[in-house]
């Protein structure tokens, strides 16, 4: 029972109202302690204290500075490890499968779920794809077919839950199977495979490289997705802005530089090395911001590909290095090991991020809308005022 006058407080539809975003999401900020409701006095439904509205409020488009910190429940590094909804990622890959991953991801459920490929779009997105010209990348291609994929779906623009993990499903599967290659059969890993590499499949290799790669905090692709998402943009708009940032030389290129580095390195390593520390150029695929003594993901792969001959090479070349190796040398060393094409490399990192572009969206969707607003300091020149 509100124990000040009800002038006080606000009504649910009053709430939604004033923070721009459905009622049923109100529900969600009282299950995760922004809002606390009362019961209302002589009559149905809950009340909320004005003035803990505006302070919610005051996080959304009116607030005059940048949102430094950004509460989420995905993804926990800690101690040299990686964890989603709390799950080991190194348990996740023995255990679950890509889909089941995602879902968890998506819903906090590990559930059996599928990435179903439609194909009438399947046939639209090979179609888009196709004009691309030659010279384009696959991510290129995944970045063309995103956004003729959006332009298709009437229903983008519900953003319910369920209708977003519905579309993600979709696109995912859609995506898999509309890149050139020869079809695949089987897990999700396994159908991707014929896309990247001309060998036959190592079953679970690339599933277990989709889980580790799926998501990692709040990356700079995944702020850009979760900018997006503020603003209520579609699923697959969010996409796209995450693919856009992730086309950058510091983040999404970072496994095709590892895969370029090794190149040379497994010819000359102590050459390649020499001409590295002489220029001061950063080393591709070894250290990490964020992890001190080791990348789990970087040896999960390693494990996976066990008894591999070039695991014998990249010990020459790492004993030579005084940081750990990181999952962008791990995934260039499976494109070696398995004749992956040179571009293969960001397409899975793509494939495996757009999971977790989408968990960070329904996180965003949550949240009060534009509140991503960073002030503006003028540094330039005084005009005619």
């Amino acid at each position: 029972m509100a124990q000040q006058g009800d002038e006080h407080y606000l009504t649910t539809a009053e709430v939604a109202r004033r923070l721009q975003v459905k009622p049923e999401t109100i529900y969600s900020y009282v299950s995760r302690g922004h809002l606390t409701s009362v019961r209302a006095r002589g009559r149905r439904g809950s009340l909320f204290a004005a003035s803990e509205v505006e302070r919610l409020a005051g996080r959304s488009v009116e607030h005059p500075g940048v949102v430094e910190r950004i509460e989420t429940e995905l993804t926990l590094l800690r101690d040299d490890e990686l964890y989603y909804r709390g799950h080991s990622v190194r348990d996740l890959v023995e255990t679950q499968t890509v889909e089941s991953v995602a879902h968890l991801l998506w819903t906090g459920q590990l559930e059996p779920t599928a990435f179903v490929a439609e194909p009438a779009l399947v046939d639209l997105a090979r179609a888009s794809i196709a004009v691309a010209p030659a010279t384009a990348r696959k991510v290129d291609q995944l970045r063309i077919a995103v956004a003729v994929l959006g332009a298709a779906d009437p229903l983008r623009f519900d953003l319910a839950r369920e209708s977003v993990v519905a579309a993600a499903r979709g696109l995912l599967g859609v995506l898999i199977e509309a890149l050139p290659g020869p079809a695949g059969g089987g897990s999700v890993g396994d159908r991707l495979w014929p896309k990247l590499s001309t060998q036959p499949v190592k079953p679970g290799l690339l599933g277990a490289a989709l889980i580790l790669l799926a998501d990692h905090g709040l990356a700079v692709s995944t702020i850009a997705a979760r900018v997006a998402a503020s603003s209520r943009a579609n699923l697959y708009s969010v996409v796209s802005a995450g693919l856009g940032a992730l086309d950058g030389q510091y983040h999404g290129a970072a496994p095709t530089l590892a895969y370029q580095f090794l190149d040379r390195a497994l010819q000359d390593p102590v050459q390649v090395l020499s001409d590295r520390l002489r220029s001061g150029e950063s080393i591709p695929g070894f250290g990490h911001r964020i992890y001190e003594r080791r990348d789990p993901r970087a040896e999960v792969l390693f494990g996976l590909m066990a008894g591999e001959p070039i695991l014998e090479q990249l010990t020459a070349i790492t004993s030579k290095v005084p940081a750990f190796p990181n999952s962008d040398l791990a995934v260039a060393a499976m494109m070696h090991a398995y004749d992956f094409h040179p571009d293969a490399g960001e397409a899975l990192f793509a494939i495996a991020r757009i999971v977790g572009w989408t968990a960070h969206a329904l996180e965003e969707y949550a949240e009060p809308g534009l509140r991503f607003r960073a002030l503006g300091v003028y540094t330039g020149r005084d005009g005619d005022l």
